[in-house]
């Protein structure tokens, strides 16, 4: 696999030129969602600071001599800390390299881009910034899930399932909103708490929900139901899986597209477990 290449985590060597550092989005998997841009990026990059979401496919293309370095977050596992991740990137940069900070999806989109770049602004490091397909997008998309519609949806809202810092809570009012959709990020191990505070808000029990696991992927698996099943169904879900709550998540029934779709099998408490996947 392409993490395997190169001299992982090798001590930066040296060079005659100025550094720089980019920050690029990898997209939510398919290496077909890539952007050109992106791809001349890991294609001239000497180090690549990859994260866990970002697919052995896409690593596969990073210029065949560059340095892998993985700086992952995984929940519930061992990670690399943020303030490590910051010191890597300046130390490859400032020893001359052409660096590349490669995340899953979009960098700005609950990624700490704008973190890292504040760092590199810091330390007089040139940067640049390549966006990529957040998975939100995708995921949705190749699940056959529109963000919005006419009748439907005429907002979408995005939002991480992480608490925030002094354990500060989201507007759970304005989230309850009918006629949005919402896009949780990062949020199996909080489904349980999602569930009761959007009930409890106004959110109808009955509202179609979704639960894509791997979206855009060859192993790509989506999970139905309504969110009074979302406690239930995080439980069967692995990470990394995408929340989608709203009635425009009915519709993929009928729009569902990527792989073979399974009839699945009905759960104990009646709701549908639906897959998609690759043969």
């Amino acid at each position: 696999p392409g993490a395997a290449r190169g001299a992982q985590g090798r001590r930066p060597t040296p060079h005659t030129a100025g550094g720089h550092a980019g920050v690029g989005g990898a997209g939510p998997g398919d290496p077909g969602l890539l952007t050109l841009k992106a791809l001349q990026q890991i294609q001239q990059a000497e180090v690549v600071l990859y994260d866990q979401l970002v697919s052995p496919e896409i690593l596969e293309l990073v210029r065949r001599d560059a340095t892998l370095v993985s700086v992952g977050k995984k929940a519930g596992a061992h990670s690399v800390p943020q303030e490590e991740t910051n010191r890597l990137l300046v130390e490859y940069a400032k020893a001359g390299n052409r660096v590349v900070r490669l995340k899953g999806g979009d960098p700005f989109m609950f990624g700490r881009g704008g973190e890292e770049l504040e760092v590199l602004a810091e330390e007089g490091i040139p940067f640049s910034v390549v966006p990529g397909i957040t998975a939100a997008a995708g995921a949705t998309a190749y699940a056959g899930i529109p963000l919005t519609h006419r009748d439907h949806a005429q907002s979408a809202v995005f939002i991480t399932g992480h608490c925030q810092k002094e354990g500060k809570e989201p507007d759970w009012q304005q989230l309850a909103a009918t006629n949005q959709t919402l896009v949780i990020y990062m949020g199996l191990m909080r489904s349980e708490h999602i569930q009761q505070q959007l009930v409890s808000h106004g959110r109808r029990a009955a509202t179609p929900i979704a639960i894509i696991e791997r979206g855009t992927t060859a192993r790509q698996r989506v999970l139905t139901g309504t969110l009074a099943d979302l406690a239930e169904l995080a439980q069967q879900a692995v990470s990394p899986s995408l929340i989608v709550i709203g009635e425009v998540v009915a519709l993929r029934q009928q729009l569902a597209w990527f792989g073979e779709q399974g009839q699945g099998q009905e759960a104990e408490s009646g709701h549908e477990l639906k897959l998609v996947s690759l043969a």
